[in-house]
Order: C-alpha cells, then sequence, then structure tokens
C-alpha cells in the first residue's frame, strides 16, 4: 500500500495542525487505556482490561520518534505489566498531582507546551490537559473535559479511542509506519 487513505475522523484544521507539534503524547489510564470500570479479584487486586489496537498505536507513536508516557491516580501490577510490555518509559503512577509531574517531566525533556499532548477524561486531568498545546479526550469522558479538549477521540475509552488519536498524530506529522512487524501489541 503506498498512500494512506484518508483518516475516518473529522478532526478540526487546528487541532490537526497542533497534533503535527507534538512530540511527547501523554495519556490518563482508567477511561482512556481501559473503559473505565474498575474490576477486583476475590483476593483484591486490581484487574484491567486494555485494548490490543490502543497498544499498538502507542508503539507507533515511539516508532515514529513521539515519546509516550502514563500519568494516572492509579497503580496497579497490572497497569505496569502493560506499560512495561508497551515499552513505556515515562510512567507516573499513584499521581494525584498530575501537573507537577507533568511539569517537571517537560522540564526534563526540554519540550515547550506546544509540544506536548494529553488524553483525558475526567476533571483531575483538566490542569495538565490545560497545560499541554494539545488536548484529547474520549466519546465516554466528562462532559467538562470533552468540552475543553481539541479533540474528542469518537471511540469509548479501552476500545480503540487511543489508537484514534495516534493515528491522528501519525498522520499530522506524516509519519505512519505501515508494513512493520516490529510492532509488539
Amino acid at each position: 500500500m503506498n498512500q494512506l487513505p484518508p483518516l475516518p475522523y473529522d478532526v478540526p484544521d487546528q487541532a490537526f495542525k497542533k497534533a503535527a507539534q507534538i512530540k511527547l503524547a501523554l495519556f490518563d489510564v482508567d477511561g482512556v487505556l481501559t473503559d473505565g470500570k474498575l474490576h477486583y479479584s476475590k483476593k483484591g487486586e486490581q484487574l484491567k482490561v486494555f485494548h490490543a489496537l490502543d497498544g499498538h498505536g502507542l508503539k507507533m507513536l515511539q516508532m515514529a520518534g513521539i515519546d509516550v508516557g502514563v500519568i494516572s491516580a492509579r497503580k496497579s501490577k497490572a497497569l505496569q505489566t502493560r506499560l512495561s510490555d508497551l515499552g513505556i518509559k515515562h510512567c507516573h503512577l499513584g499521581v494525584n498531582d498530575k501537573l507537577s509531574v507533568f511539569e517537571q517531566l517537560r522540564t526534563t525533556l526540554g519540550l515547550k507546551p506546544e509540544h506536548c499532548a494529553f488524553t483525558g477524561d475526567d476533571v483531575i486531568d483538566l490542569a495538565v490537559m490545560q497545560a499541554c498545546g494539545l488536548k484529547f479526550s474520549v466519546e465516554n469522558g466528562h462532559f467538562i473535559v470533552k468540552h475543553l479538549a481539541d479533540w474528542v477521540a469518537p471511540l469509548l475509552g479501552g476500545n480503540g479511542a487511543v489508537r484514534a488519536i495516534c493515528d491522528v498524530l501519525l498522520y499530522s506529522q506524516n509519519n505512519y509506519p505501515l508494513g512493520s512487524n516490529q510492532l509488539g501489541q
């Protein structure tokens, strides 16, 4: 396949232009990388379900040179395992002050806010979203978060929404890796 088909999503021009500048894509977890439901085993262990399409998208971002990270208020062994499997190096779990973590990470990486994107779904994400150059949300996000986002993926968190966001970032930068069998899901 030599030419990519057009994106199947209606992305505003301004959001697409901002996406072309992104060097760091950060994501919340519950409600974004998962469907937001909390599952516990009989032993009280937190269980999470992730979508392979989302994982593949995150791997493609990394292959395209876009740093990927997670800032989440929750911490679980399942999440740590998934992030490790995906090779995500910027993992900040059990964080309530997401803005401080973002500012420290951005400074460490030497990035301007306009080079950073954050995907969130609830009001705890608003401070860091507003500090970033590009704000994403998901269809099942809180109405205020969706209102403030530059683009809302038309899919539910945990059901391909992150992949749609990855596709927008990759398309905007003309850097969609095709045919690579090096991508684990």
